[in-house]
Order: C-alpha cells, then sequence, then structure tokens
C-alpha cells in the first residue's frame, strides 16, 4: 500500500515537472520573439530618423545660461549687436521700442555636416494683435555681424535663414495666419521681399502662435544628409510638430550662427533664451561617402517645386457693384457734359449767321 502510494505521488510530480518545464518554455520562446520584434521596431524607427545614433551637445556653438561665453572680450565665443543686451533671464535682441535693431552672432564657424540646433526663444509685448512686429530670425551665414533689412540683418544674404514673422505686411493675400515661420536660403542674389512676407523665396513653413504665448517657443532644426527638418512646441508639451521638410538642401560648412531682430513703427520684445547645438553620429554607406559632394554656394535640387503661388484678393460682390455703380454714373456725367459743350457750340455756330 505504502509502495503503490509513493509510485503515485512520484508519478504526480514527474508529470508537474515536465508541464511546468513546458510552460516556462513556452513563456521563453513568446519572450524572445517579443524582444526580436521590439528590436526590429527600434531600428526600423533608427532608420526612419536618418539613422541617427548618438547626439552631442557642443557647447562652442550653444549660448546658455548664465552666458558666460558672450560678451566684448577675447574670449568670448559670441558678440552681441545694436539694442541687443543680457540679463539674467535672457538674450533681449529688441525691447519692446520702435526703430529697433539688435542680434547675438557666435565667432566659431560651424564645422559640421550633421547638426540639429534647438531655441528657446519669446516674443511679447503690449500691442494687440497686428499692431505688433516685426519680427525675428535664425541664422546659419557667411557672414556675420551686419545691419540690415531682414528682421536686423542684411538682405541678399548667403546661408540659411529662418523667420519668425509676427505682422502681415502683404494684407491682399489671406493665405495664411501670424505668427508665420518661414525657411529661405540665400545664394547671395535673392533678395527677401518685405512686403510680400517672403513668399516668392520661401522653400517651407507654418503657422505658429509664437507672440505672447503661455510658454516659451522651442523650434528644432535638424540638417542631415541633405535634407532639413523644421519643428516647433509652443504648447509646453515637450512635443515637437512638424512646421516643414526640405529635402535636397545644400549647404556649406564654416557659416556662423546668429540670431537677429528689428522693430519699426511696430515692437515687441524679442527674446533668446537658449541656442543648443548638438552634433549628430549619422551612418553613411561607402557610396553616399563617395557621393558627398563639397558645397560652396547653397542652393535647393529642384528650387521650382517651392515656389509660392500667391493669389491677390479678387473684389468681393459689394465692390464690384459700387465700381459698376459709379463708372455708370461717370459715363452719365461725361455724356450731359458733352451735350452743354455740344449745344453751346451749336449755338455760337448759329449766332455768326446772324
Amino acid at each position: 500500500m505504502v509502495s503503490s502510494v509513493a509510485k503515485s505521488n512520484l508519478a504526480r510530480v514527474r508529470s508537474f515537472c515536465f508541464s511546468n518545464s513546458m510552460f516556462h518554455l513556452r513563456n521563453l520562446r513568446e519572450l524572445t520573439w517579443l524582444l526580436i520584434t521590439i528590436c526590429m521596431l527600434a531600428s526600423q524607427s533608427l532608420a526612419d530618423d536618418g539613422d541617427f545614433m548618438e547626439e552631442f551637445l557642443k557647447r562652442e556653438y550653444s549660448l546658455v545660461k548664465p552666458y558666460r561665453g558672450l560678451g566684448f572680450s577675447s574670449s568670448s565665443q559670441w558678440d552681441l549687436m545694436g539694442t541687443a543686451m543680457v540679463t539674467p533671464d535672457q538674450v533681449r535682441l529688441t525691447p519692446d521700442l520702435q526703430s529697433r535693431q539688435g542680434a547675438v552672432w557666435s565667432r566659431i564657424p560651424l564645422l559640421l555636416r550633421d547638426w540639429e540646433l534647438r531655441v528657446q526663444f519669446k516674443i511679447h509685448g503690449q500691442s494687440k494683435k497686428n499692431l505688433n512686429g516685426d519680427g525675428m530670425a535664425i541664422w546659419l551665414t557667411r557672414d556675420r555681424m551686419k545691419n540690415g533689412p531682414v528682421f536686423g540683418n542684411m538682405n541678399q544674404f548667403v546661408g540659411l535663414g529662418i523667420f519668425v514673422d509676427t505682422y502681415p505686411n502683404d494684407d491682399k493675400t489671406h493665405d495664411r495666419t501670424f505668427p508665420y515661420i518661414s525657411v529661405m536660403l540665400g545664394n547671395g542674389t535673392l533678395s527677401y521681399d518685405h512686403d510680400r512676407d517672403g513668399r516668392s523665396t520661401e522653400l517651407g513653413g507654418c503657422t505658429t502662435m509664437a507672440r505672447n504665448a503661455v510658454y516659451d517657443t522651442f523650434l528644432l532644426v535638424r540638417y542631415s544628409k541633405n535634407r532639413l527638418m523644421l519643428m516647433v512646441d509652443v504648447d509646453g508639451k515637450q512635443e515637437w510638430r512638424e512646421c516643414a521638410e526640405i529635402t535636397g538642401l545644400r549647404l556649406p560648412t564654416g557659416y556662423f550662427l546668429g540670431a537677429s531682430s528689428a522693430t519699426g513703427d511696430l515692437s515687441d520684445n524679442h527674446d533668446i533664451i537658449s541656442m543648443k547645438l548638438y552634433e549628430l553620429t549619422v551612418e553613411r554607406t561607402p557610396q553616399e561617402e563617395e557621393e558627398e559632394e563639397v558645397v560652396t554656394i547653397p542652393r535647393v535640387d529642384n528650387m521650382e517645386q517651392f515656389q509660392v503661388e500667391v493669389e491677390e484678393e479678387g473684389m468681393s460682390g459689394v465692390q464690384l457693384f459700387f465700381t459698376l455703380l459709379f463708372s455708370v454714373l461717370g459715363l452719365g456725367v461725361l455724356a450731359v457734359v458733352g451735350l452743354m459743350v455740344y449745344g453751346r457750340w451749336k449755338e455760337n455756330k448759329r449766332k455768326r449767321f446772324y
């Protein structure tokens, strides 16, 4: 009896161990497949992002608190120009006063092929909407420390300009809402048309409510493999929203980072809180390395695809009615005057025969 019970218990133990081992083995297989799937998705995500492996903050190209590398000494890495001034919390390019220009420029040329720039800024003032101006710009250009009409910098610049335009100069078009962020690539001959808000040279852009916002505005510019990505965050959620993507954009190295602003009859405070530049480690195939060309003048492949068609505002029904009405009245007045002149001429002619 005891022997049979022992044999029965031993069989149960063996059955439990076998089933339990099969259970663990099944779980192990499922876990392995799960890990493989996660790795494949992660690698695909990295490939979609341009094969970015790592990013490194480059302090020599960055402007951050407490702004020790900014000033007029020989050891400074950034220069101030115009009305720009440093405070403990920001670099104020222009105050909320009329006819001001200010800028901050890096002294060190950017020699990286693949990089990411994150700008934290704030535009604010006392004026109501559409009674403020003019805006600010982020630059990567061949020339630095040049005053001019393009948000405080020179026109016909050579390099990259990203404009945060807060005032609609061209009030005959209604294709966008301001503030508006746009991208332009200058080659030394193209001019920024302020009266048309830069539409003729714009490569891409988006509406961004960056003025008098509750949170600071964050702008991300990523350049790698001749592709420029522009993203924004205005809601304080640390979530990037795509603003523009430009492929076939070719930038030389050795240009200077900067930020500028200008006010005219209308004004605002334009503040730079930080500019952080990261070097991106990007994988390239041997073929891509061979095809990488040396760029001397900025250009965009197939520039025609970026031309912005601007439609003029047509007449409304009321405007058309009054235009026709005044045209008819004008013709009527001319007819009456003509008849009066003709009557007097005929009467004078008749008097000559008496």
